[in-house]
């Protein structure tokens, strides 16, 4: 049994990792579905986006956004080099405050740190919105100190989840949002 598997898929650490990208791929795929159809019954009058959009920004003052995120390799971009499970690390977003700018477009003033990386900056995001659900949108976004990333996260009550890309690399992200009282 165990031959036939090795011939099919390769040694039992890429069977492990293709099972893996798509547990996280499926719950992922779920996530858009539930944000997007949500989207769909979005009928806010001008004033409840308003109170929202003010809730959020003054939610997200003084906050540190306190989680851990997921290296998975993208087999698009040519990396084949990790024959494990998704790695699992933790992240820090220290959230000075948000601010939205004009339509979707929200200004994040935060420090980030991960691995060796510690940077504060303003970071644009677009921001949109599920319901009642912020989420944030990038794509291609060039950080000084840390390189280009896209992601989108979703924020909801004390928590964050969203997923990530950079270079050859990408994954999941989730936490919580931890308020400075």
């Amino acid at each position: 049994m165990c031959g036939r598997l090795t011939e099919a898929f390769g040694p039992p650490a890429l069977l492990w990792r293709a099972i893996s990208i798509k547990v996280v791929s499926v719950r992922l795929a779920i996530l858009a579905c539930v944000i997007l159809s949500a989207c769909g019954a979005d009928t806010k009058t001008p004033e409840e986006q308003q109170e929202l959009e003010q809730a959020f920004e003054e939610s997200m003052r003084g906050v540190v956004l306190d989680g851990n995120f997921t290296i998975v390799p993208q087999a698009d971009a040519g990396d084949v080099s990790d024959d494990g499970p998704p790695t699992l690390r933790s992240d820090r977003y220290e959230i000075e405050k948000v601010v939205k700018r004009a339509g979707e477009i929200w200004t994040f003033h935060a420090r980030i740190q991960y691995g060796d990386k510690d940077v504060t900056l303003p970071v644009p995001v677009r921001l949109s919105w599920a319901g009642d659900t912020p989420m944030v949108s990038v794509t291609d976004l060039g950080l000084p100190g840390l390189g280009t990333y896209t992601a989108r996260v979703a924020f909801y009550r004390d928590s964050y989840a969203g997923m990530w890309w950079g270079g050859k690399h990408g994954g999941s992200m989730f936490g919580r949002i931890v308020r400075s009282d």
